[in-house]
């Protein structure tokens, strides 16, 4: 990693997960450990600092060690509002982004994000498997705070939309797609199981 930009990751835990019967994802176990641990461990080796993004049982997140920090509104505003308070709370220049229910991500593909923004000087890289953009996997400067918070505060939600107006590049994934399999239902996370030795 570049000496001079320091990174500052999120793990955004802060959703209802209203199909896993709002059980907290980050909290469920996958392979016998609390899926957050998966983000984690993919994270440390990759960040400055590393923030768990919340609203929910913040207290038993606290227990991995890290700061825990709750959106700027309790209205659960979606992925974006987790960003926002991130930025703020980030002593870094570039902030690093992934969900807290993809256990398959590792440090490697978080370091392809950062690469791949650095090297375009990009305001943002977001991953591309091939098919389709995941947004809530990126590495965004930190400077576009301002940027986000009149997106949010004009109502809007979508994390896509706000991304396509910055200067943004694909962090090309097309050989490993499945990684970025989440888990949203309890069914999705038996079958992840069992796929994986």
């Amino acid at each position: 990693m570049n000496s001079q930009t320091k990174v500052t990751g999120v793990i955004l835990a802060g959703g209802l997960a209203r199909r896993m019967n709002n059980q907290d994802k980050g909290l469920i176990n996958f392979k016998g450990r609390p899926m957050i641990s998966y983000a984690i461990a993919a994270m440390t080796p990759v960040v400055d600092q590393l923030i768990i993004n919340a609203n929910r049982n913040r207290e038993r997140y606290r227990q991995f060690g890290l700061p825990v920090v709750a959106d700027q509104t309790d209205t659960f505003d979606g992925p974006l509002a987790g960003v926002l308070t991130a930025m703020i709370h980030a002593d870094a220049d570039v902030l690093l982004v992934m969900p807290c229910d993809s256990p398959l991500v590792k440090a490697e593909h978080l370091r392809k994000l950062l690469s791949a923004r650095a090297e375009q000087d990009a305001d943002v890289a977001v991953a591309f498997d091939g098919e389709r953009l995941h947004p809530v996997f990126m590495a965004i400067r930190i400077t576009l705070k301002s940027s986000l918070e009149a997106y949010l505060s004009s109502g809007e939600r979508k994390i896509g939309l706000w991304l396509e107006q910055l200067n943004r590049v694909k962090a090309d994934f097309s050989d490993t797609p499945g990684i970025f399999t989440n888990v949203n239902t309890m069914t999705e996370l038996s079958a992840l199981e069992a796929g994986i030795d």
